[in-house]
């Protein structure tokens, strides 16, 4: 069976931009050895990625933050995550969760089997959105979140959106 690691949004802006905090920090080492245990042709990143008319957008009048502008500093991945990301695919996605990618792992898995194990930022948001749309196109895949190497806005939220993804049939590891 094959296992991937799809690591979500480790982008500057999450991390200690504008709207990064110290739970995310925490985590990017974390992420980075994970990281370390797959092949890069078994990662997966995703970028959230916005335009200058962001705050004109339905999600930029709920969230008033300009963030992960295209080619800016807090768009880019975090250096040490886009090393030990190698050539693996990177994914640029406008919302929370990426059709494209689920579709990209349906096809993948429709070849070969597969496990899927979720990383990274925010826990809350864009992890528990993922997930939730994994399990919705590949209801029999496995799927993992490893808890230790994520964070959410808040730890309640991350404890929160924890708990969703378990009730959802996703496995949740190292919390």
């Amino acid at each position: 069976m094959r296992k991937v690691l799809v690591v979500i949004d480790m982008q500057n802006d999450f991390i200690d931009g504008s709207l990064g905090t110290a739970e995310a920090v925490a985590i990017v080492p974390k992420v980075v050895e994970k990281m370390k245990g797959y092949d890069p042709w078994n990662i997966f990143l995703t970028r959230d990625t916005h335009y200058e008319n962001y705050l004109e957008t339905q999600e930029g009048r709920r969230l008033p933050v300009k963030h992960c502008i295209k080619d800016t500093w807090g768009w880019q991945l975090r250096a040490e995550v886009a090393e030990a990301a190698g050539k693996a695919v990177v994914v640029d996605k406008p919302t929370f969760g990426s059709s494209q990618l689920a579709s990209m792992l349906m096809v993948e898995r429709a070849q070969m089997a597969m496990e899927i194990e979720l990383v990274g930022l925010c826990t809350d948001i864009c992890v528990v959105s993922n997930a939730l749309l994994f399990k919705a196109a590949m209801p029999e895949a496995p799927i993992t979140v490893d808890a230790s190497c994520c964070a959410g806005v808040t730890p309640e939220r991350h404890r929160a959106a924890l708990e969703t993804m378990r009730s959802c049939q996703i496995d949740v590891i190292n919390e």
